[in-house]
């Protein structure tokens, strides 16, 4: 009875030690975010117990919990799925991304932590990560205008949903401006997509036009010279980004011989943000020369 005793003993105690030569962390690129902004995370496992792990061979092998610092409920929709099993060889470390935003309704203003559990079925042992700290902030609406979607293919007479594209600034760690749009529906009661299109100087007066076919056409200044160009979706996702210098002539949102919104002045610059991405002539492969006559 003794020896079956000291063989538990021991067993958990290898196990403790074994779980505590596994490091979870969670890491955000940033810590605040308007409400129903995207909420990326990178989840780090490190492991050096001396031999490899297992995971993902669950659906639960790595939760998330979200909770208000401030007493207030943070509602769950689902969990994260994360499905697909790997090995973590000793000595290296594995990174789970993950985008939590539709998982979690975290939309009041207030202050947030994420922790992360990892579960080793193997082991029959589970270890939590220490708490990431993030907080949701609210923007300043600059501007909005409702807009119909354009029906969908092969459907005629039908009533046109409404929705509406808001742009908001918000001071980021009180230090930067930065410029949002938001898609939500017509009454705001429900949020499409919040997504950052860029920074922006204090004295920046956004331009902004919807075109026939329902995108969002934004210019605004980014620099002392600079402006940023961009089209987005009604469901909010990037189409274009250009940017502009003001040499001679001040770039300004117009509208052409066709219809089309265009920008109208400045002097269009390759800029390593550019969307989609333009490369350079020395980026471009080489073309052989043609044979001579």
């Amino acid at each position: 009875m003794k020896t079956f005793s000291l063989a538990l003993v021991l067993a958990g105690f290898t196990l403790s030690r074994a779980m505590a030569q596994v490091d979870v962390t969670v890491t955000m690129d940033q810590e605040q975010f308007l409400p129903g902004e995207a909420l990326p995370v990178a989840v780090n496992i490190v492991n050096h117990s001396g031999q490899p792990i297992r995971l993902g061979t669950t659906p639960d092998w790595l939760t998330f919990n979200v909770e208000s610092s401030e007493n207030f409920v943070v509602t769950k929709n689902s969990d994260v799925p994360l499905a697909g099993a790997f090995d973590l060889e000793s000595s290296q470390m594995g990174i789970k991304r993950a985008d939590l935003q539709p998982y979690f309704i975290v939309s009041k203003p207030g202050r947030y932590k994420i922790i992360a559990t990892l579960h080793i079925p193997d082991w029959s042992a589970t270890m939590a990560s220490p708490a990431k700290y993030f907080d949701v902030i609210n923007g300043a609406d600059l501007w909005s205008q409702d807009f119909g979607l354009p029906p969908a293919p092969g459907v005629t007479n039908a009533v046109p949903e409404v929705r509406k594209y808001t742009l908001v600034e918000a001071n980021y760690l009180k230090s930067q401006l930065r410029l949002y749009v938001r898609v939500t529906d017509a009454a705001d009661a429900q949020v499409f997509k919040v997504a950052p299109l860029g920074t922006l100087v204090s004295f920046s007066h956004p331009e902004a036009q919807v075109d026939r076919t329902s995108r969002l056409h934004v210019l605004w200044q980014t620099g002392a010279q600079a402006f940023t160009y961009c089209v987005v979706n009604a469901a909010g996702g990037l189409v274009q980004r250009e940017v502009y210098d003001y040499f001679t002539t001040r770039p300004r949102l117009g509208v052409d011989a066709n219809g089309e919104v265009i920008v109208v002045g400045g002097t269009k610059r390759l800029h390593a943000a550019d969307y989609p991405a333009v490369k350079a002539p020395a980026e471009l492969p080489a073309t052989s020369a043609l044979p001579k006559p």
